[in-house]
Parts: C-alpha cells; sequence; structure tokens
C-alpha cells in the first residue's frame, strides 16, 4: 500500500508528535543543505523544538552575515513599503485638491461668459459684476497703453523720415549747384577759346605793315604779295 494523505494539524499524542518533529527536521535540513550546494544559494535555518532547543542551518557557517543580510534587506523593504503608502497617499490627497480647484476655475469660467447663472444669488451676482468691471477697466487700460506705445513709436519713425528727407533734398541742391557752376565754368572757358581765335595779333601786324611800307619802293610786287596777306581795313589804312 502506498503512503496516505498526512492531514496537516496538530499531533495530539505527545511521543509522535516528537518522533514527526525529528524526522521532518532532518529532513529539512537535508533540503536546505541541497539547496545550498545544487544553486549555490546562501540558506539559514532556524528551527526551536516545543521546549526552546535550537537546531539551524547556515551556508559555511556563516549564520551571523546572512542574519544581517536579512535585517538589512528586511529594513530596506519597510522602508519603502512606508514611503509607498505615504506617497500614494499624499498623491491622492494632491489630486483630490487639483480636481477640486479645477472645477472651481471651471465654473468661474462659465460664470465669467455669462453661463451657469440661475444658481447664484444676488451677492455673487453683484460681486461677479464687480470682477466683470475691473477685468474690463485693466483690458482698456492696457489697450489704451498700446494704442500710445504705437503712435508714439509712428511718430518717431516720421521724424527720422522727415529728418532723411531733409538731408536728401539738401544733397541734391548742393549737387544742382555743383553741376550749374560746373556749366557756368565750360561756357566761360568755351567763350575764351573762341575770342582768342577770333581776334588778330597786333604785333605781327604792325610789323608787316612797317616792313612793307620799307620795301614798297624797291618791289612792288612783294608789296603786293604784303597787301594781300593783310585784312582790308589794314590795306585801306595804310594807304
Amino acid at each position: 500500500m502506498g503512503r496516505g494523505r498526512v492531514q496537516l494539524k496538530r499531533i495530539e499524542n505527545k511521543i509522535n508528535r516528537q518522533v514527526t518533529f525529528s524526522k521532518r527536521r532532518s529532513g529539512l535540513l537535508k533540503k536546505a543543505h541541497e539547496i545550498s550546494v545544487l544553486c549555490d544559494a546562501e540558506v539559514a535555518l532556524i528551527v526551536f523544538s516545543t521546549k526552546g532547543k535550537l537546531f539551524e542551518y547556515s551556508t559555511d557557517s556563516c549564520m551571523e552575515r546572512i542574519l544581517e543580510r536579512y535585517e538589512r534587506y528586511s529594513y530596506a523593504e519597510r522602508q519603502l513599503a512606508g514611503n509607498e503608502v505615504d506617497q500614494n497617499g499624499s498623491w491622492t490627497l494632491e489630486h483630490a485638491k487639483l480636481k477640486a480647484r479645477m472645477e472651481v476655475l471651471q465654473r468661474n469660467q462659465r460664470h465669467f461668459m455669462g453661463e451657469d447663472l440661475d444658481n447664484l444669488s444676488l451677492r455673487e451676482l453683484q460681486n461677479l459684476e464687480q470682477q466683470l468691471d475691473s477685468a474690463l477697466k485693466h483690458v482698456r487700460s492696457r489697450k489704451n497703453q498700446l494704442m500710445f506705445e504705437s503712435i508714439s513709436e509712428l511718430q518717431k519713425k516720421d521724424k527720422a523720415l522727415q529728418e532723411q528727407n531733409n538731408m536728401l533734398a539738401k544733397k541734391v541742391k548742393e549737387k544742382e549747384q555743383a553741376v550749374a557752376q560746373q556749366a557756368q565754368w565750360e561756357q566761360q572757358n568755351n567763350c575764351q577759346d573762341t575770342s582768342a581765335i577770333l581776334l588778330p595779333q597786333p604785333m605781327s601786324g604792325t610789323y608787316e605793315a612797317r616792313s612793307s611800307g620799307r620795301e614798297e619802293e624797291g618791289n612792288p610786287a612783294q608789296h603786293r604779295g604784303a597787301n594781300a596777306l593783310l585784312p582790308p581795313w589794314m590795306i585801306r589804312h595804310l594807304e
């Protein structure tokens, strides 16, 4: 026959309970040793009997080191769990506050837009009217400030453009005067050149007249040739 399934409950017979404790304790220590060898794990096993006798097993006899490591990890896990609980609680409270605030802001926005006013009392409507009047004053003040700033900026631009226009007009006038003076100077030079070409040379004409007077008796042909070179008015004067 196979072994039957043992019901997990306290064994009432003291002798049978002691025998079962000895057998199960040996098997438990054996399994702890096997898992430490097969899996290269650090195992610590502590068992107290009903009479308070201690039975223990630890990997490489390092019970203190394993217990210290256990305490360290256990403390860290407890701290982390506590922080998570506190953090979750704080986040829940913060979420509730933000949700309530958002609802208030949405309700105020609807009131400012003239919606959902039926549930408001007379005092609340008066407060809402005062808030709207104050907001309208701020809006108008800001609008007037922007308009004044825009006008001032346009006036500055207009002044700068006028100064630039005056400067350009002055440069154009100076350029026209320079061109007129240049044209007048060129005209005067042309007149002087024309006068120098048309007028005869008095010294050379007088010299030729005197020479022709001295040589008139000796060489009539030369006299006639000299007269041919002279202007008519000088010939009449010589005759």
